[in-house]
């Protein structure tokens, strides 16, 4: 059956249907049961698969991660909510010494299939730890897989995936554009590889790579400039760890020009290692220096300001043109 949903009802549509299936998938979060959580995401799941399956928790973050373990290492399949990104410090320390480590800790023995969503990044006027886009500091841990969707049919496939998965998944949720476009879907349990890149327009020109909400600003910048008869070609990262390098390379082989554009800080953002991996496996084929389009150094602003952090259209548009116009 198909369904038209946002990135936001894709993600309920996701858990509904493979709760339906596997009878070990468990929902916990801060107030995802009564209230189908601060977004809803998790909304009328508790009135179909009763409070044993769906549950509320205190307001714990590093309770809801250590339970979480707990349950995958036990044969249950634990998915669970941090309500903001900004939240997710107390339960790093679960995360990182334990769910991250438990298939190497004990030699395979155990696995831990656990996804912990968290709606992240800025766009909505919400203060700092609720803006928050620190997904390199996750991905720099050995053990996670990190997975951020930019539409609601990656949503939907990818959140399978993730589920499906024996190990620990962050699965990010680009909060601003949760409710931003509308897609068809078809329920029909099909999930989409993890650990790949999403090409989602052919180019000759210039490559832009990207990932969660800044895909809408990326590609609009790519159609402009496919006015002017300049291809660019758009490159969904949507899992930053594992990193798919080759589909990347690939493209940069193509082209020769590289854009990166993500909301979060540029200081060892996941684009500076982008950038990296193609400078040392691919510099003979640029044609021009890496640019990078960034958020700033800094805190998150609060919302009067927060349109000046975060990147837009026009600052993709002025640095293709600096990397088309290199010689």
């Amino acid at each position: 059956m198909k369904h038209s949903v946002c990135l936001l009802e894709a993600v309920n549509l996701a858990l509904a249907s493979e709760m339906r299936r596997d009878e070990e998938i468990v929902l916990l979060g801060e107030d995802i049961g009564v209230n189908g959580g601060v977004f809803r995401a998790t909304a009328n799941l508790r009135d179909e698969f009763g409070l044993k399956r769906v549950m509320d928790t205190p307001l714990a973050e590093s309770m809801i991660a250590g339970l979480s373990i707990g349950m995958a290492s036990q044969g249950l399949k634990p998915v669970a909510e941090i309500q903001f990104m900004g939240f997710i410090f107390p339960a790093l320390e679960q995360i990182i010494c334990h769910a991250a480590r438990m298939r190497n800790r004990t030699r395979g023995r155990l696995t831990c299939p656990m996804v912990i969503r968290a709606p992240f990044g800025g766009g909505i006027h919400a203060p700092e730890h609720h803006s928050e886009s620190t997904e390199a500091l996750l991905a720099h841990i050995p053990g996670l897989k990190v997975v951020i969707p930019s539409s609601p049919a990656r949503a939907y496939g990818l959140l399978l995936a993730a589920i499906r998965d024996p190990d620990p998944v962050l699965f990010l949720e680009p909060k601003r554009i949760y409710r931003s476009q509308q897609q068809e879907i078809l329920d029909n349990g099909e999930a989409l590889p993890l650990g790949s890149c999403f090409t989602l327009r052919e180019g000759s020109d210039i490559t832009l790579i990207s990932w969660g909400a800044m895909i809408t600003e990326t590609l609009a910048a790519a159609e402009h400039f496919q006015n002017k008869g300049v291809n660019c070609e758009v490159i969904d990262v949507a899992s930053i760890s594992p990193l798919d390098m080759t589909t990347i390379l690939a493209s940069v082989k193509k082209t020769g020009r590289v854009v990166i554009v993500h909301e979060a800080p540029r200081n060892a953002g996941i684009g500076a290692e982008i950038a990296a991996t193609i400078a040392e496996r691919a510099l003979l084929d640029l044609q021009a220096p890496i640019a990078r389009v960034t958020g700033y150094d800094t805190v998150m602003p609060y919302f009067r300001l927060e349109n000046h952090y975060l990147p837009n259209t026009q600052d993709i548009i002025d640095s293709i043109n600096e990397t088309l116009e290199f010689a």
